[in-house]
């Protein structure tokens, strides 16, 4: 059993985290097209419009990719977590069936309509569209994101004679409080994520020369939204989430810290290595008191350490966990400081002739992906040993009549499959990257 857990939940990590390279990027990409169509309509400049088709091309091949690699995860829940799936399949077959049935639907059928209807719609009937597509695919994200924090703070549901989990609220699931600062913060991130990519984009076409005055546009629509949804994810939506841990997970907040022993006026670490045999971090940085002020409003407020709670609590990676997070905030922090200094010399009207801004733009743009990764890292492996927190074990939930051997063979499928797939998925990205967005005007 322990082989088949291990290679179960490698095998979801992987999918999802492949999968989640293609939504994030779609969901960013809905409201910034929302925002080149505004443009479009108040300026009546064409060159908005040529823009929002073309990001319109980006996005329906991410919707394409984020199809074909979703659906194999809907199946992992009855082939690998098949004890999981008839325990709580109750509850949470209620947001991914409305996931699937309502937000899928609205989005894809009205992309459908914004990539090849635009003739027949008019200009205010394509804005349309585009604000429905926006509208599906963050309601699809809410969906999932209800799901996942049913996970990490079970609420409205009752337990059967059976032991099976049956939902008794379907409000209380779906206004979950833990949903509420999970959802922000993760649409934010797909927010900078889409304006770090669009930002790349445009560096790229002023570096090469080419398409300039689309260069100019994506750079500005990117930078001044990047640094906004930055910001916003620092605060209020991180702090929220963070709060909202240390309410229910405390023990995966310490984990996320480094904070083995429970003190008044903690520090906060900004760099260190934990020594999980002697329960310290090495070699730390930190700023003192600075977490218990952060965290309660108060510089001596007493921040619980891993030492307050029972051993079989603690997550079971507390290094990976650790380091996760600390790359999702350092790389959150990084993000404001490029985007800050881009956004004062547009102000200077010198980004567009500086080079090495230009470079660190254009070559920012996997650093979002990373971020978010370890963003879903850290709320993932910070949730174990729970599958569901507190009520079921990780290890309860797998498949008992899986063996370890199919679970590799399946494993191994998958790594070449998405290998072909995400080759495919680069050579149509470089080439429409190359046809560039004055292809969209001349074939509109």
């Amino acid at each position: 059993m322990g082989d088949a857990l291990l290679i179960n939940r490698f095998q979801f990590a992987f999918t999802v985290a492949y999968h989640y390279i293609f939504p994030q990027l779609t969901m960013g990409l809905a409201l910034l097209i929302v925002i080149l169509k505004i443009l479009a309509l108040r300026t009546k400049d064409e060159k908005y419009n040529n823009s929002a088709r073309f990001w319109g091309k980006i996005f329906g091949l991410n919707f394409a990719m984020g199809v074909v690699t979703g659906i194999p995860m809907e199946f992992q829940f009855g082939t690998n977590w098949a004890v999981f799936s008839t325990f709580a399949g109750g509850v949470i077959g209620q947001t991914l069936a409305m996931e699937g049935l309502f937000a899928f639907f609205l989005e894809s059928s009205f992309l459908g309509l914004f990539l090849f209807g635009e003739k027949k719609l008019g200009p205010k009937g394509h804005f349309v569209a585009a604000i429905l597509v926006f509208i599906g695919s963050w309601l699809s994200g809410y969906f999932i994101i209800a799901t996942n924090a049913w996970m990490q703070h079970p609420v409205g549901f009752e337990v059967a004679p059976d032991g099976t989990f049956h939902l008794s609220s379907f409000w209380q699931l779906l206004l979950n409080p833990w949903a509420h600062a999970q959802y922000a913060h993760n649409m934010i991130g797909a927010v900078i994520t889409a304006s770090f990519v669009m930002m790349s984009v445009g560096a790229y076409y002023l570096l090469a020369k080419r398409d300039t005055d689309y260069g100019k546009t994506f750079l500005r629509v990117g930078l001044i939204t990047g640094f906004t949804a930055s910001l916003i994810a620092a605060f209020p939506t991180g702090d929220l989430e963070a709060r909202n841990v240390v309410k229910h997970q405390g023990a995966k907040f310490a984990a996320m810290e480094g904070l083995f022993e429970t003190k008044d006026g903690a520090e906060l670490v900004i760099l260190g290595q934990p020594d999980m045999e002697k329960r310290k971090l090495d070699n730390p940085i930190h700023i003192p008191k600075l977490l218990s002020f952060l965290t309660y409003n108060r510089w001596d407020a007493e921040i619980k350490g891993l030492d307050a709670f029972p051993k079989e609590y603690w997550p079971d990676n507390v290094p990976l966990l650790y380091y996760s997070y600390h790359i999702m905030v350092g790389l959150g922090t990084l993000f404001i400081a490029v985007t800050a200094v881009s956004l004062f010399l547009l102000w200077k009207r010198k980004l567009y002739d500086f080079r090495p801004i230009l470079w660190v733009l254009l070559l920012s743009f996997p650093f979002p992906y990373i971020a978010n990764t370890a963003g879903w890292m850290t709320a993932e492996v910070g949730r174990q040993p729970w599958l569901v927190y507190g009520l079921m074990a990780t290890i309860d939930g797998v498949s008992p009549t899986v063996s370890a051997g199919n679970n590799l063979f399946t494993l191994l499928g998958f790594l070449g499959m998405y290998f072909v797939l995400g080759v495919l998925f680069l050579f149509l990205i470089v080439r429409t990257l190359n046809h560039g967005p004055s292809s969209t005007a001349n074939s509109h």
